[in-house]
């Protein structure tokens, strides 16, 4: 009895959890994450004019940043207008009388994902932390920092580069001048919301590649050996991604994506030398 209260006094844990009771903490977990999500959707869906206006009409506005970007880079280094746009050509059209209110849902609901996505992998880095040991604590030291990071990124450059790109060439190609575009709204929400998410969660292949290179399914050696053949496979899946055939769009997409793997090997780099140290300790 001496020796139990003892332990509970220095704060000792006298059994380890069951089964069940990591299913609760699972779910304690899971609650917090979806009530941050429906909360931060319920506070973009009230603000219906910033979310469709100013954001996701964004690209379909002749004045966006990109496009001012573009045009400008156009004017300096090559001295005409051949990348300023003047005109997206398509008009966005509703035919569901349910289609926009719908989409008013899904696309709060899928900001307030992108939102609260700091928070969500803070829980799920508390779920899985009291199962680490101190040297697993310490090289996941800032895991939620740098996959927000990374995805917030993403999601810029989905946004600010590839969107504009894809909608510009896509809204404006035509087979015939007798065909005009009439983009139908739930089209057009999915179309950018999928293509900006899927940048998002691509650049998260840096810690994808940490925990790969943890568990010695991957190495830094392996992926300077195909780095290649790494290469060519980011310049299709560029020519893939960007619809625009002009070279620019391309190496526009092509770059980030290199420089990602480029990246990701510096990780590897950095957990073999962690796992290195440790093993003359």
């Amino acid at each position: 009895m001496a020796l139990d209260q003892l332990e509970e006094d220095l704060g000792v844990e006298q059994k380890e959890m069951s089964f069940f009771d990591h299913i609760d903490e699972l779910r304690k977990h899971i609650i917090r994450s979806v009530a941050a999500v429906l909360i931060c959707a319920i506070v973009i869906f009230f603000n219906k004019h910033f979310l469709f206006d100013v954001v996701l009409f964004g690209p379909i506005h002749t004045d966006f940043w990109t496009y001012r970007m573009m045009c400008k880079l156009s004017n300096e280094l090559l001295g005409n207008d051949l990348y300023c746009v003047k005109d997206i050509g398509f008009v966005l059209s509703n035919i569901d009388i349910t289609g926009q209110f719908t989409q008013h849902l899904f696309i709060s609901f899928v900001a307030g994902i992108v939102i609260a996505f700091p928070f969500v992998l803070w829980q799920l880095w508390a779920f899985i932390k009291p199962a680490l040991n101190e040297k697993e604590i310490k090289y996941a030291r800032g895991l939620v920092f740098f996959s927000s990071m990374l995805f917030n990124i993403g999601i810029a450059f989905g946004y600010f580069i590839l969107s504009p790109l894809s909608i510009q060439f896509l809204g404006s190609y035509q087979v015939s001048e007798m065909v005009s575009n009439e983009i139908n709204l739930e089209s057009y929400v999915s179309f950018v919301s999928t293509l900006t998410f899927a940048c998002g969660l691509i650049f998260e292949m840096p810690i994808l590649v940490y925990f790969l290179a943890k568990i010695g399914i991957l190495s830094s050696a392996t992926m300077t050996k195909f780095r290649r053949y790494a290469l060519v496979v980011i310049l299709i899946l560029a020519g893939i991604l960007t619809p625009s055939p002009d070279m620019a769009s391309q190496i526009m997409m092509a770059v980030p994506l290199y420089g990602l793997y480029e990246l990701s090997i510096l990780v590897a780099k950095r957990v073999e030398a962690n796992k290195e140290k440790d093993r003359y300790k």
